[in-house]
Order: structure tokens, then C-alpha cells, then sequence
């Protein structure tokens, strides 16, 4: 199924939209910090203003992401919100330096009288996924000496570490200590 919504069947100034894209219906790019775990289902109210439209509603999905710290995958259920104003590209003039607006950010534009629904939903999750993430808040890690995943097991290894640099200090202070 084409990730597409066709201006040009709209009739009247509103209307719902509701699509639900299966696993291999959005590919990820190997760019992406993840990867989509289940159905995504849009559920959006489509407005149109002479040429304006705009989208309202929400994008749900689980997606599927790695630790951080001990790099197990893990699922985050998401519903974002959605507020978007598309534009014809035509009017994407880019021209000089200006100073972005708040409306400016929640702008797109489409093509041919078509929205790449496909684009939105990756911008989306882009945007809304967390630029650490952590499969837990209280999650242990990995071991830096001996690897093992600290959430599952524990090590008696000595993590503590110490300056190289300030290496020459410590044997003045272990030689202060002796004297």
C-alpha cells in the first residue's frame, strides 16, 4: 500500500483520515535509531484552505530501540500528537537568511497534489524519540572491564578509574603518607 494521501480526493473543506501500515510498509533507513515493532496507525483530521492543508491527529506505533548503556533492545509505545500545515512546494522559496517562527517548524510541503505520508510519520518519530535512550531509568549498564550486562548479572570487577595524568601526584601523596 502506497504511503501517499491524494489531495485531489478530498471533497469539502474537512475529513478524516485513517490508515493503519503494516511491519514492511515504512522500511527503515540504516540511519535510524529504530526500528518499528508493530503496526502504525495514523488517525488525522485533514483541513483544507484553498491550497493550505493541514493535518491533526496522531501517529501510533511501538518502536523498537537499543539501550544506551547495555544495549538490549527494548519497546517504547508511542502516540504522538500531530499539527501540521503543508504548503505546495512551489511556495518553498528558501530565498536569503530568515528567522524561523514556531509556525514555521510545524510547515511541510507537497508535490503534485500528493503528501508522502511515509516522510511524516519517519519525521515524527524522529522527533519524538529520546536522543539517549535507556531501556530503564535505573538501568546498570555494561561492565567496562569484563562486559556482562549489569542488569542480569553482577562482577566483583574494579571499575574505578584514574587520571593518567594524574599519576605523578598520586605517588606524592603515597609518598607523604610513608614519612
Amino acid at each position: 500500500m502506497a504511503m501517499l494521501l491524494d489531495l485531489r480526493e478530498m471533497r469539502g473543506s474537512e475529513d478524516r483520515v485513517e490508515r493503519t501500515f503494516d511491519l514492511g510498509a515504512l522500511p527503515t533507513d540504516s540511519g535510524d535509531d529504530y526500528t518499528v515493532a508493530a503496526p502504525v496507525r495514523l488517525s488525522l483530521r485533514r483541513l483544507k484552505d484553498g491550497v493550505k492543508y493541514r493535518l491533526v491527529g496522531s501517529v501510533t506505533a511501538t518502536l523498537r530501540q537499543q539501550c544506551c548503556r547495555c544495549l538490549e533492545g527494548f519497546d517504547v509505545a508511542t502516540d504522538l500528537p500531530v499539527d501540521l500545515m503543508y504548503l505546495p512546494h512551489s511556495e518553498n522559496s528558501g530565498e536569503g537568511e530568515s528567522e524561523l517562527s514556531d509556525e514555521d517548524l510545524s510547515t511541510a510541503f507537497y508535490r503534485e497534489e500528493q503528501i508522502d505520508l511515509e516522510l511524516m510519520v519517519r519525521e515524527q518519530f524522529q522527533l519524538a524519540l529520546p536522543m539517549k535512550p535507556l531501556c530503564r531509568d535505573d538501568c546498570g549498564g555494561l561492565c567496562p572491564a569484563c562486559g556482562i550486562n549489569r542488569n542480569r548479572e553482577s562482577c566483583s570487577c574494579d571499575t574505578s578509574w584514574r587520571d593518567p595524568r594524574l599519576a605523578a601526584l598520586e605517588t606524592l601523596l603515597s609518598d607523604g603518607r610513608k614519612g
